[in-house]
């Protein structure tokens, strides 16, 4: 599997893993939330929620991805624009997404309420639909392109939802301000953007 691995298809996976995953959304900013309102150690749970639910989501995409692409490469363009123009709907949300909002004092949420939370947000089906669609990594083997992203892509889940959670406490005065958040999202809006017009062109 390793000798016909892609390189370039894996550094476009993880750039846009990236981009896309990383970006402020339901479940990175309630990750961030959670840990800034309740310290890192009693936010562990729901993180294991929101990794085990993004996980799921990443399993769901991929067997309906993988199926279709290898069985209807056809779809392949449709698809390719279809995440374009999420991608760029998703830059202008983060552009002009609010500062973080203050925490409310209630108890900590558990892992169950990461998982629902995870499996119940519309921006992780179109994110990691668009970012496992777009790249192959075993352009030969459907199968073992399938299981390397989806390796991938759950330690990609696992580390950016870690991040997100440890920038909780230390970015949590940022985030709050408006004009640092402002900056922070426009930042990551033109990442997604570059990110687009390089697999584009």
């Amino acid at each position: 599997m390793l000798q016909s691995l892609s390189l370039s298809g894996l550094i476009a996976l993880l750039i846009s893993a990236a981009a896309l995953m990383a970006s402020p959304g339901p479940a990175t900013l309630s990750v961030t939330a959670t840990s800034a309102a309740y310290g890192l150690r009693r936010s562990l749970g729901y993180v294991i929620g929101i990794n085990l639910g993004t996980i799921a989501v990443l399993l769901t995409m991929a067997l309906g991805a993988s199926a279709l692409l290898f069985a209807l490469p056809q779809l392949a363009l449709p698809i390719t624009i279809l995440a374009a123009l999420y991608i760029l709907y998703l830059a202008y949300r983060i552009a002009t997404a609010p500062p973080l909002s203050e925490a409310d004092g209630r108890p900590a949420p558990g892992w169950l309420a990461g998982f629902a939370l995870a499996i119940a947000n519309p921006k992780a089906y179109l994110a990691i639909g668009a970012v496992y669609a777009q790249a192959k990594l075993v352009p030969a083997d459907a199968l073992s392109d399938a299981v390397l992203k989806c390796l991938i892509l759950s330690l990609a889940i696992i580390a950016i939802h870690a991040l997100w959670a440890l920038a909780g406490s230390a970015l949590t005065g940022a985030l709050r301000d408006p004009k640092a958040s402002r900056l922070i999202n426009l930042a990551l809006a033109a990442s997604l953007v570059v990110v687009l017009l390089i697999d584009l062109v």
